[in-house]
């Protein structure tokens, strides 16, 4: 307890927190990203050119990245693509692997959607593969359900789309746990 004291009297912060984009995170994203789709697939053009330039294909066309940070160092991220006026999607989630099971998938599912909410989004869409059923399991305890794949040809690897509908009444500009 004493150590715990000591460490908030120096400003370490002992909570993990959600970030949006810096440029010194871009790393970041990138590692988490490759580590888990070449774990489980094949990296994908449409992966190098998201995972190598994140602000000319996410921020830029209205987007945005996450990163929970859990004493400073990144745990986690997830990108929203914005696909026009009223719909985005969830994208490039990850967590590292030794960090999966502390609820860092559910502080990004929480920003994402509070940012989707925030651009005035009234669709979340999520491209994935059954095989991530971890990553299925978490979608879907957030309210997406499962809809007919419409395949963009981006992906080789995607065999499942999700959907969620928001509210176009509800607004909810913050988001969880960011550090102002």
């Amino acid at each position: 307890m004493k150590e715990s004291i000591r460490l908030e009297s120096e400003g370490v912060d002992l909570r993990p927190v959600v970030v949006r984009y810096r440029e010194d995170l871009q790393a970041a994203f990138e590692r988490l990203n490759r580590e888990w789709i070449e774990t489980y697939f094949v990296l994908e053009a449409a992966d190098r050119e998201v995972l190598g330039d994140p602000r000319r294909k996410i921020l830029d066309p209205g987007g945005q990245v996450f990163f929970v940070l859990d004493r400073g160092e990144v745990q986690g991220t997830c990108a929203v693509l914005r696909h026009g006026a009223d719909v985005c999607e969830i994208a490039k989630m990850a967590v590292a692997p030794a960090a999966r099971g502390r609820g860092y998938g559910d502080l990004l599912m929480q920003a994402s959607l509070a940012f989707a909410r925030e651009i005035a989004s009234r669709r979340v869409v999520i491209v994935s593969n059954t095989v991530l059923s971890p990553a299925i399991r978490l979608y879907q305890k957030h309210g997406f359900v499962q809809v007919p794949l419409v395949s963009d040809g981006r992906y080789r690897r995607a065999n499942i789309r999700l959907e969620l509908e928001l509210s176009p009444t509800v607004r909810d500009a913050s988001i969880p746990g960011e550090a102002g």
